[in-house]
């Protein structure tokens, strides 16, 4: 089996950094899980884990890829427009109720690559409306949560695709295993360093009060304008909760918010998207006033443009985050074909909702003072990337004054 590649010990320790580093599970604190079916061998260790550190109740949601595209090879059309509000208003609920939010994401990344895309635009876009209610408890930060990934034979193949199964599987798990720490000997104490080196970009970006990033290299010419007031965040950081949790597991970024109205120029993608199982591949998009004036793509263009279509606020950015290109991620050489760590490969910035907590006392903001401040609004958040080795990266001060912040895909 596919799955005796992967070192059981090292999936101990990735449960551990799931539960310890990435959520932070408090005690009689309960823990909403979503993954695909193949991760159980990571579920049932995260639920161990999880009770060990005092969860209350543990709830895992399992998908299924021959499912999904079940519904789409044999469903009614009427079905596209339809997806399962009462349960993403039942993990509303929970949330609401202080349950933490944890993914495994593993699922094939070209899954529906096949598939009308008319038809996988209207279930994500009916599924993007269903998800609102559990999904602004996530993006406003109102909850520790927290994403890890699981080395699925079909992701795995994806990545290698040279190799038989089982040797795939074993290096993506290699890969993964790395790239979240939990090959260290103290996988704990080496995300605890990694932490503090996060923490000081983000200091040190919090000090300049820069007011844009001019992005340039690579045929992209963007300037940034950054919200009012905003605040960069990485690494761990303290969800309205109080819980000190790291949300992506890797992470390799430091984030903040983008102004709505001030993003313009011309920016090209330095790696490909996968996004509802398409890839797509050469994005390149220019910005006027904030907003998304043409969009083209070399493959996935259909795709693209139905994404950007979703709602007003999917043509706007809602994320800008910086990544050095000698990142971990980036050195492996590998296209993971999955933005968890495609986007630790490279500075990226993301389509649709911003994230409120990237504001100075962003969790006291109401929805329309985070709007005011230029903080956009969508019912979805895609990452793409945009960094690499010839990117350089100036912030600018309110009076006009450059300071270097990126030269050839490094800090400056």
């Amino acid at each position: 089996m596919a799955s005796d590649a992967i070192d059981p010990q090292l999936l101990d320790r990735l449960a551990e950094v799931a539960v310890q580093v990435g959520l932070n599970l408090q005690d009689g604190q309960d823990l909403v899980l979503t993954a695909p079916v193949e991760a159980l061998p990571l579920v049932r260790r995260i639920a161990a884990e999880a009770y060990r550190a005092g969860a209350g109740t543990f709830t895992p949601i399992l998908s299924d890829g021959e499912i999904t595209l079940a519904r789409f090879e044999n469903a009614k059309d009427a079905s596209f427009d339809r997806a399962p509000d009462w349960l993403y208003q039942g993990m509303a609920k929970a949330y609401e109720g202080g349950a933490a939010r944890m993914a495994i994401v593993g699922e094939d990344p070209m899954l529906l690559s096949e598939q009308d895309p008319e038809k996988v635009s209207r279930a994500g876009k009916a599924n993007s409306i269903a998800y609102k209610p559990a999904l602004e408890k996530i993006s406003n930060f109102e909850i520790n949560w927290s994403i890890v990934s699981y080395p699925t034979v079909a992701w795995a193949k994806r990545v290698f695709p040279d190799l038989p199964e089982e040797e795939a599987v074993g290096k993506l798990a290699d890969a993964i295993f790395a790239a979240s720490r939990a090959d260290q000997p103290d996988p704990v104490a080496a995300w605890e360093a990694h932490n503090a080196a996060l923490r000081k970009r983000r200091d040190w970006l919090n000090e300049q009060r820069f007011s844009a990033l001019h992005f340039t290299g690579g045929g992209t010419d963007l300037t940034v304008g950054l919200a009012d007031d905003h605040e960069w965040s990485g690494g761990a950081s303290e969800a309205n909760n109080g819980v000190v949790c790291n949300p992506n597991i890797p992470t390799e970024e430091v984030f903040t918010t983008p102004h709505a109205e001030r993003v313009d120029g011309i920016v090209r993608a330095t790696k490909p998207l996968s996004h509802q199982g398409s890839l797509i591949e050469n994005i390149e998009m220019r910005f006027e006033g904030g907003k998304v004036v043409e969009a083209k793509a070399s493959r996935g263009e259909a795709v693209l443009q139905k994404l950007i279509d979703t709602d007003e606020g999917a043509r706007r950015l809602g994320e800008v985050a910086l990544v050095p290109n000698g990142s971990p991620i980036s050195a492996s050489g590998l296209l993971f074909f999955n933005t968890l760590f495609d986007e630790n490969a490279a500075c990226h910035i993301a389509m649709g909702q911003c994230y409120s907590k990237c504001f100075i006392n962003g969790g006291e903001l109401s929805e329309d003072e985070v709007a005011a401040k230029g903080g956009n609004s969508s019912m979805i958040h895609v990452d793409w990337m945009i960094g690499g080795p010839e990117t350089d990266i100036d912030g600018i001060k309110p009076d006009g004054t450059r300071v270097p912040v990126f030269r050839k895909g490094e800090w400056a």
